[in-house]
């Protein structure tokens, strides 16, 4: 036997000794067994291998294997969105509720006389607010504002005053006149207020003394000088019911100087003057009063007759009471500058807010006026 060969079971390992001299054939031989060991051993693992390839093949059968798939992740894109409120258009002159988009064009402020002369006065009841002023001789006139509705023909037109500017500078609105002092005409150029005095739009009417027979076709006037943006709000409009309960007020009392009082009386959900130049169905409609109490100063020149005009000065702040449904609410105004909007807050310094409707605004002189109300 060849001392090299051993019997029996194949070891693990083969341990390997030198050959002696001459054992060269018995050393191949033993070579021959390792070699085919180790390929009896790599079989072995092949066979194992495909057995468990196999058996997972099987365990899938047709299905599909399911793939991982990733958590919905919170991201703002995939969050629910809130659909934003339609906007809501108002007319800017009234805050009511503009059914159809705003007209471009500007409002048209009209200078109307305000005595027994202008009776009867045209065209207030197409209004959207007037604004009432003192003017020399302690009389008063108006300016009445126009937007939403534009009528053919308005009068009777005066002059103009230094006190306009602070009226119609925040709605950058067209003024309409029948003229002014220069020195007025000078403060409106330099305050760059869009003015008209004159045109083929003036014209006077017969049955009425000179100069309260000068009337102007506002619609014309309108439509060939106003084009532009519409006004900003030129009051803070609000819900009536943030107002409270206020006081009792079903009389108001305003006094411009000791020869001019306007009195009011709410009677059937509207306010109505004592003293009214209008007629019927063309009245101004007034839902709602504000009284603000301003400074007038001497305007720096005198009329025709050798009056001292007066001026109003329409900025910085004073008491102001709102009058609505026949209750009056006290507060105070605030204006930054003459083009400034208007800003009204409570007395206790919460924001006041003016229900939409037809405004007639009294600018009450704080020194030799006086404002007064009750039951």
């Amino acid at each position: 036997m060849d001392p090299l060969l051993v019997r029996g079971d194949v070891p693990s390992a083969v341990e390997l000794t030198p050959a002696r001299p001459g054992s060269v054939g018995a050393f191949a031989r033993l070579a021959g067994m390792a070699h085919g060991e180790r390929r009896r051993r790599r079989s072995a693992w092949v066979a194992v291998l495909a057995t468990a390839l196999l058996l997972v093949g099987c365990s899938g059968g047709d299905q599909e294997t399911a793939k991982p798939t990733k958590s919905p992740s919170a991201s703002p894109s995939a969050q629910p969105t809130a659909t934003p409120a339609p906007e809501v258009r108002r007319w800017p002159l009234t805050g009511r509720r503009a059914d159809h988009p705003l007209p471009k064009r500007r409002a048209g402020v009209v200078k109307i006389e305000n005595t027994g002369n202008s009776e009867p006065q045209v065209g207030l009841g197409a209004a959207d607010l007037v604004v009432q002023q003192l003017v020399e001789g302690g009389l008063t006139r108006l300016a009445v504002f126009y937007h939403s509705r534009v009528p053919s023909d308005v009068g009777p037109v005066r002059s103009l005053r230094t006190s306009d500017i602070g009226i119609v500078k925040p709605a950058d609105a067209l003024l309409v006149a029948s003229g002014g002092a220069r020195r007025a005409l000078r403060r409106m150029e330099s305050a760059r207020v869009r003015l008209v005095t004159g045109g083929d739009a003036y014209h006077r009417v017969d049955g009425r003394p000179a100069p309260y027979n000068l009337f102007v076709r506002l619609s014309r006037l309108v439509k060939a000088r106003a084009k532009g943006a519409a006004p900003e709000p030129y009051l803070p409009w609000g819900d009536a019911r943030t107002l409270g309960t206020g006081k009792p007020a079903g009389r108001i009392v305003a006094q411009y100087s000791r020869g001019t009082v306007n009195s009011w009386t709410y009677r059937g959900h509207t306010y109505r003057r004592s003293i009214d130049h209008a007629t019927g169905r063309d009245d101004f409609r007034v839902d709602t009063v504000l009284s603000l109490r301003v400074a007038v100063t001497d305007a720096g020149y005198r009329d025709p007759a050798g009056n001292a005009v007066p001026e109003t000065i329409l900025s910085g702040k004073g008491a102001a009471t709102l009058f609505h449904h026949g209750r009056a609410y006290d507060g105070r105004w605030y204006k930054r500058s003459p083009g400034a909007p208007l800003r009204l807050a409570t007395t206790t310094g919460r924001p006041l807010r003016v229900p939409p409707g037809n405004t007639w605004i009294e600018l009450v002189p704080a020194s030799g006026g006086d404002l007064r109300y009750g039951r």
